[in-house]
Order: structure tokens, then C-alpha cells, then sequence
């Protein structure tokens, strides 16, 4: 199939990658993506079987509904039944609308843990029964990107396509492309709960904040932003024994959580200067590393703002609109920044540190729902200020705080 040849279909296109969804006939409601690259038509769901799952329906609309169960539609693919789940802030920009791409329909979600129900027939390394960590970013693994680890950057049908491009994994079951290099075991004594925090947030701090930064010991790092992300960051930069790790944020509740994670100076900038608390620690130069973990231009020019000449600002939070480059004050100082999606290259390194007891990665969980109670977790997990929420976890036949629903404000049930 082709896209010319779709009649009567709604037809989407980000990047190389075409979304086609029929809407009348008799293969109604059937999903594909044409990969022009590729030359090939990917079937992602026909009118078989149903599970549960939340599916949005544009910005402020989603709703934990019947969906299509998902097929094996390629031979690199397996479906995983998902056991344990988690909502990240990335969904969240994709109800406000800063990720347009993302049509209605689609099933939200990129991080899970889960066992695997079928495989394609050229899997090899996954079989059904194993217990799996599903990364949040999918890898042919044979594309130029691939091969140099860059898995973010996939041009093989790849990269960030789950509860995005794809449907996601805040469902009963999630199709996974290219399985084997797209999941990882289940180390024994690892509980479900620890491993889904690696989906995502972990090597996504890791990477794009921490490694690109190039955090040496002795450092002064700033973190802006003691989200989940932020607080990740901090977590992983002690890998490298930085001098100080300062953590910014407007809400104290959070602060008191970066005190736990790493950061033994925190600054409300609501209050306080968070220039004249960075500079007070180097000498008036500033920080060595500035991590941006919220992805506003305020937070972002913030972040140059706190780097010394010749320091690094690594960019990690999601940014839905324009930021300010004042290439004006920065051209003379020699600052470095980088800007990046996730690869996942580090995740089996982030395994073997929480098998090992390097990492704690529970302290991230503050709330636990059953899968069931999904609209209830997104409005826990959406009022972090009055919730205290980091992260959330859902999961197959758990338990909720309490038997009431709540509805996110826009959202339908």
C-alpha cells in the first residue's frame, strides 16, 4: 500500500514518515505507516481484537477507552503485555499541542515493562514469556544513525515512534518494532518498578544533560528544573563527582525532593538570585555545566545565563516553542550547547548500575495506580505543586490510592 493509493483516509506526514488512516470501507479504522525511505507500508492495527487504552484526541482530550489489540504487522516486531507503566512530561506536551505530529487516535506513551506475548518470525534474541524493559526509543539498528549508536536519529522507521508517531504503551498491549534492539531483559532481583525509571528519564538526563555536558569531578553543575528530569540529572552527575550540584526551581517541594537526589544547594528563583548563588560558589565565574530540564525560553536563557566562559549549557527539556539565543552577551565567551534526543546507547550501562546498587531509582516513584485508573494518575501527575508527583506508576492489576477517577481538565472520560 502507498499513499496515493489510500481513498477515503486521513493522511499525516512528520518528517519522512506517513501516518494513513482509513475511515470508511470495510478496513475502516485500519492504521498504517509508509516509510518513503524504506519504500514500504507498515500495517499497525486492523479491526481485530480490543483492549483498554488511553488514546488522545488532541490537545486537552484524551480518554481510557477501547482500542485496537495490537498485531504483529512486521517480522521484527513482538507485543508486549504491559505490566508496569509510567506518564512522562513529554506526554503532557503532547496534550497542551506542542507536538502536532501527534493525530488523534493515537495511544500516548513510551516507557514500559512488560512481558512479551508474540514475536515476528526474524526476532531472535526475544521469545514469549520473556520479561522485557521497553526502551522509548526504537532502533532498526542497520541505518547510518544506528550504526554509530544514535538510535534517537533512526532513518529506518525508527527513533522516538512510540506514543508518537506509533501507538504508545499506556495501554493492555503495545506493538514493539525492530524487538531485539529495542528492549532489554529484566535482570533477576530488579523490580519492575526500578527498571521502568531506565525507559526514559533515566538515560535521558544521562545522555543529553550529563554526558553532553561533559561533567568532569570537581564541577559545579546548575541544574534548572527539579522535575523529574532535573532530579535525574542530579542523580547521574554524581556518577562524576562534581564539587556542588545547585538545583533551581520555583516550587520548594521539589527542592526538598533535589536535597534527596544529589543537590546540596537549592535556590527557589522565585525568591531568590539564582546568579548571585552560583557566582557566590566560583569565584563570580559561575557554573562549570548549566542542565536546562524544563524546556522554556525563560529556563533556557536562564541556563546560559549561570555558565562561566567557556562552560557548557546542555539543553534536555522539551521545547514547544521559541527560545531567545543572545548570541549578543554569548559570542565572546566561548560557551558550548548542545541540544539532543535521547539515544539509549547508555541503558545497558544504567542496567548494570541498578543491578549493581549504583543507582536508587525507586526514589523517583511517589504515586501508584492501577493501569485501569490512567485519567486518575495523569491528573495526580499533572498537578505536581499540590500532588508532590515525580513520577507515577501504573500497573496490570494494581492497586489505586482511592476508587474515584479523575478526569484531567479538558480531557474526556
Amino acid at each position: 500500500m502507498r499513499p496515493g493509493q489510500a481513498r477515503d483516509a486521513r493522511i499525516t506526514q512528520h518528517g519522512c514518515i506517513v501516518t494513513i488512516v482509513l475511515i470508511l470501507g470495510p478496513n475502516s479504522g485500519d492504521q498504517w505507516l509508509w516509510n518513503p525511505l524504506m519504500q514500504r507500508a507498515t500495517l499497525i492495527s486492523n479491526g481485530g481484537p480490543s483492549m483498554k487504552a488511553l488514546v488522545y484526541h488532541g490537545p486537552g482530550r484524551m480518554a481510557w477507552e477501547e482500542a485496537p489489540k495490537p498485531g504483529i504487522s512486521a517480522p521484527t516486531d513482538a507485543i508486549v503485555r504491559v505490566d508496569a507503566t509510567t506518564i512522562c512530561g513529554t506526554d503532557l506536551h503532547i496534550m497542551k499541542g506542542d507536538l502536532p505530529a501527534t493525530v488523534d487516535g493515537r495511544i500516548l506513551g513510551h516507557e514500559a515493562v512488560g512481558t512479551v506475548e508474540a514475536v515476528g518470525s526474524a526476532v531472535k534474541n526475544v521469545k514469549p514469556g520473556d520479561r522485557v524493559l521497553v526502551s522509548c526509543v526504537s532502533a532498526c539498528g542497520a541505518c547510518r544513525f544506528c550504526r554509530e549508536g544514535r538510535y534517537g536519529q533512526c532513518l529506518g522507521g525508527g527513533g522516538w515512534i512510540l506514543g508518537y508517531m506509533i501507538d504508545g504503551t499506556q495501554a493492555e498491549f503495545v506493538r514493539v518494532p525492530f524487538a531485539d534492539t529495542s528492549t532489554y531483559p529484566v535482570p533477576a532481583g530488579v523490580s519492575d518498578e526500578d527498571l521502568l525509571m531506565l525507559s526514559d528519564i533515566l538515560p535521558t538526563s544521562y545522555e543529553v544533560g550529563v554526558l553532553n555536558g561533559h561533567i568532569a569531578p570537581g564541577d559545579v553543575v546548575a541544574i534548572v528544573g527539579a522535575g523529574p528530569i532535573g532530579l535525574a540529572a542530579m542523580m547521574t552527575a554524581r556518577l562524576f563527582s562534581p564539587s556542588h550540584i545547585v538545583a533551581i526551581d520555583l516550587a520548594d517541594t521539589r527542592l526538598e525532593a533535589a536535597k534527596r537526589f544529589g543537590a546540596d544547594v537549592v535556590v527557589n528563583n522565585g525568591r531568590d538570585n539564582p546568579l548571585k548563588a552560583v557566582r557566590d560558589l566560583t569565584d563570580g565565574l559561575g557554573a562549570d555545566v548549566a542542565i536546562e530540564a524544563v524546556g522554556l525560553s525563560s529556563t533556557f536563557e536562564l541556563a546560559t545565563e549561570l555558565v562561566r566562559p567557556g562552560g557548557r549549557v546542555a539543553n534536555v527539556g522539551v521545547h514547544g516553542k521559541s527560545a531567545t539565543l543572545h548570541l549578543e552577551t554569548l559570542w565572546t565567551r566561548d560557551v558550548t550547547i548542545t541540544t539532543g534526543l535521547v539515544d539509549t546507547f547508555s541503558t545497558p550501562t544504567l542496567i548494570r548500575l541498578l543491578a549493581g546498587g549504583q543507582l536508587q531509582t525507586s526514589v523517583f516513584v511517589t504515586q501508584r495506580y492501577a493501569l485501569d485508573d490512567m485519567m486518575a494518575a495523569y491528573d495526580t501527575f499533572g498537578r505536581p505543586a499540590e500532588t508532590g508527583a515525580l513520577k507515577v506508576v501504573l500497573t496490570a492489576g494494581g492497586t489505586s490510592p482511592n476508587g474515584k477517577v479523575a478526569v484531567l481538565a479538558g480531557a474526556t472520560a
